[in-house]
């Protein structure tokens, strides 16, 4: 059935519909439920709302994992945070600069730039721990994982002490039938979508005789990532882009710590042709964000910061298109 070329790209855009509104309903439901049983809205956005935003790609690791499809499991993590930082953040500072918040400079963009730098370092040494191969090993994981707990403690501990420098979107009670039935339907939409753009990838990659890393660079990590454009490109429109800045930011230390930490424990993830270079352009995107907002007195990424991004980005995907 996915032999057909029209069959098998509706099959990867279906997948990708699937998967963007499961996350959106399973937000709903979950956010509806927890206000029901008396969960204050600060918590929620800090945890359901944080999550869910982050499902796509965490299901699509998922089921990558599960498949073998490791480097595709690696290439979303890394395309997404290069596309949230380099597109998404670009084309939102052209619509307007960018303001960023003490918190966000001060520990949140650090803690994106430690992510990213951790990722390089692994894929980069040889064993790095006492494994035979590079990548990222199941030690490599957990230590993800620890930094991904601290960060929620340290994110906690800010909220409980700044209320007044915590937005926290109000939450409406929803009726438990309701909540649960946009959970359920949620979550079958994730794991439908996922395991659909999954097998899509992979076939699609191997008919075009290209490597799953590219295509994971590519359309699976445009595909996940089109929540966190939303939200950033109608931030910028309504000139609120302190919340553009912080979305991409927390998304990109959501899916290194949380989803590629994840991914590796489950299973140890082997370096691909071409990892250096995608996870030093990971890595260098927060670094470019950090000096941007801290060389001008506003504070800001500005227009010509987003100009520099895009065409960072542009000149990134044009060699590792030229190099597959």
């Amino acid at each position: 059935m996915l032999n057909n070329p029209w069959i098998l790209a509706a099959s990867l855009i279906i997948g990708l519909v699937l998967l963007v509104k499961g996350a959106d309903w399973l937000v709903d439901g979950a956010s509806g439920l927890a206000k029901r049983f008396g969960i204050s809205d600060l918590v929620i956005g800090l945890t359901v709302v944080a999550f869910g935003t982050s499902m796509p790609e965490f299901v699509v690791n998922m089921v990558s994992v599960a498949d073998g499809a490791t480097d595709l499991a690696i290439t979303n993590i890394l395309g997404s945070n290069i596309i949230n930082t380099y597109v998404i953040l670009g084309l939102t500072a052209l619509v307007y600069p960018v303001v960023s918040q003490k918190r966000s400079r001060d520990f949140d963009i650090p803690m994106s730039m430690i992510a990213g730098i951790l990722v390089f370092a692994m894929v980069m040494l040889t064993s790095p721990f006492g494994e035979a191969q590079r990548g990222l090993s199941r030690l490599g994981g957990i230590l993800l994982l620890v930094l991904f707990c601290y960060f929620l403690y340290n994110t906690f501990r800010h909220a409980k002490d700044h209320p007044d420098e915590t937005t926290a979107e109000e939450v409406k009670p929803m009726k438990v039938w309701k909540a649960v039935l946009l959970i359920i339907v949620g979550l079958v939409g994730l794991v439908v979508g996922g395991e659909m753009i999954v097998k899509s990838a992979v076939k699609i990659a191997t008919d075009l005789g290209v490597s799953e890393a590219i295509i994971g660079l590519t359309i699976v990590a445009l595909g996940t990532s089109l929540p966190e454009l939303a939200t950033s490109v109608v931030a910028a429109f309504k000139k609120n882009c302190d919340i553009a800045l912080g979305n991409v930011i927390g998304s990109n230390i959501f899916n290194v710590f949380l989803i590629l930490g994840t991914s590796a424990v489950i299973r140890p993830l082997p370096a691909y042709n071409g990892i250096e270079i995608d996870a030093w352009v990971a890595a260098v995107g927060s670094m470019l964000v950090w000096l941007f907002v801290k060389t001008n007195k506003e504070r800001e990424v500005k227009r010509w910061g987003g100009a520099i991004l895009l065409l960072v980005y542009a000149g990134y995907l044009t060699y590792r298109l030229l190099t597959m």
